[in-house]
């Protein structure tokens, strides 16, 4: 009895589907390359020959789970309207013939915003049992754009860093893959044991000296692949640039603190090398004290004062500088900045020493020659007394008595007085 129940039970089930509605997609996923006009094939059967009315729609939705539906068009028979939607106006339409049930979508110049999945959804009235809707995986192919290259972390020894790797476009979602090179340019013999290459993401542990070299990531689809390269340069903690900026600035400020002592230097030895010259030229050099220094119509009368110098009283002389110390003595307070003003007028006066060095230079000749003139008339005047003391010797030689005279001989005649 109850084998007889299940055999009934299966016929029953048989016969349902045998008369129930079926939309039939042929494949599940179609690859196109962008850019492509395309077809989605989809049909239908039904157990209704002629069926009064017949209602067609495309949906698509994204591929993530959860993902909103998005409707394309929708198609109504009898009344063959085709209603499509406005971000699909244009570029779709729909190949349909009720009688052999074919209902193909049909897409031009397609984008990487139609890579989805996509519905075919038939409602016969009457006829709403069984299979009345199919989905099919569209997969717009784009190759890989090339990758961008980065070094996320420090390039030092002794850290952890990560090296990514991330194409801008690609579809089918490319894969990523590394290879490196030493600073020889040769293959690595094998990659550190904790190293990690996952999603384009290349993380490197304890980086040391040895890690640094050209690292090549390569992102790959189905249609082509694209790489990117960059060079690791892993440097002493206290090589880094900051290190190396604070380093630049001190030897560039002792540079500098080198180059002014030696311009210093320079500027004192010429100075040393003037005084010396104007000390040899008999210029005293500029003496940098208190005292003010003494203009030029002062210097002409203290060098007239040294001419006569040798005339003066001694006693006189000092008594005159005396004077002249009480005089200085008794200057105010204020002429410590006329002094200070007129220090500013130094080089200026520099100029007139050497008018009046050539003044001294004259006066200097002319003192000479009075001393030259002074010396002749000294020679003149001991002449002159040399003569006076033989004139004198002379006189006395003619003012001794006349006893020294010869005698007179005793046979000369008397002399005879002619009065007698």
């Amino acid at each position: 009895m109850e084998g007889r129940i299940s055999a009934l039970a299966v016929l029953c089930l048989v016969l349902s589907s045998v008369g129930a509605l079926e939309v039939i997609i042929p494949e599940v996923q179609y690859e196109f390359a962008r850019g492509d006009n395309i077809t989605l094939p989809c049909s239908f059967k039904s157990t209704l020959a002629a069926p009064p009315l017949v209602v067609i729609s495309w949906s698509a939705e994204a591929p993530t789970a959860n993902a909103k539906e998005t409707l394309i068009l929708t198609y109504y028979f009898p009344s063959k309207l085709t209603d499509i939607k406005s971000m699909y106006e244009g570029r779709v339409s729909l190949d349909v013939s009720i009688p052999t049930g074919k209902a193909n979508l049909k897409l031009s110049s397609i984008t990487l915003a139609d890579n989805k999945v996509f519905e075919c959804r038939v409602q016969i009235p009457k006829d709403d049992e069984g299979t009345p809707a199919d989905t099919v995986r569209l997969v717009v192919l784009v190759a890989p754009s090339t990758p961008i290259c980065k070094t996320q972390g420090k390039a030092e020894y002794g850290q952890n860093i990560n090296l990514t790797c991330l194409s801008a476009e690609g579809s089918p979602t490319p894969t990523y893959k590394w290879d490196s090179r030493d600073v020889r340019n040769m293959p690595r013999a094998a990659p550190h044991p904790r190293t990690t290459d996952k999603g384009g993401i290349l993380s490197l542990y304890n980086i040391t000296k040895d890690t640094s070299g050209i690292y090549t990531c390569t992102s790959r689809n189905k249609i082509r692949s694209a790489t990117c390269n960059i060079t690791l340069a892993v440097m002493p903690p206290s090589l880094t640039f900051g290190s190396t900026a604070i380093i630049a600035v001190a030897v560039s400020a002792v540079v500098l603190i080198a180059l002014i002592v030696i311009i210093f230097c320079c500027c004192r030895h010429r100075k040393k090398k003037r005084e010396e010259e104007e000390y040899a030229m008999g210029v005293p050099g500029e003496e940098f004290h208190d005292k003010e220094p003494a203009r030029n119509g002062e210097r002409r009368q203290a060098d007239r004062d040294e001419d006569t110098r040798v005339d003066r009283d001694p006693n006189e002389e000092r008594s005159q500088r005396g004077y002249d110390s009480r005089k200085d003595n008794d200057e105010p307070h204020s002429d410590y900045d006329d002094r200070r003003s007129e220090y500013d007028d130094r080089r200026s006066d520099y100029d007139d020493r050497r008018s009046d060095y050539n003044d001294r230079r004259s006066d200097y000749s002319d003192r000479r020659d009075r001393n030259s003139d002074r010396n002749e008339r000294h020679d003149d005047e001991r002449s002159y007394n040399e003569r006076r003391d033989r004139r004198n010797d002379d006189d006395d030689r003619y003012d001794e008595p006349h006893d020294d005279r010869p005698p007179v001989p005793n046979n000369k005649p008397l002399r005879r007085d002619y009065d007698d």
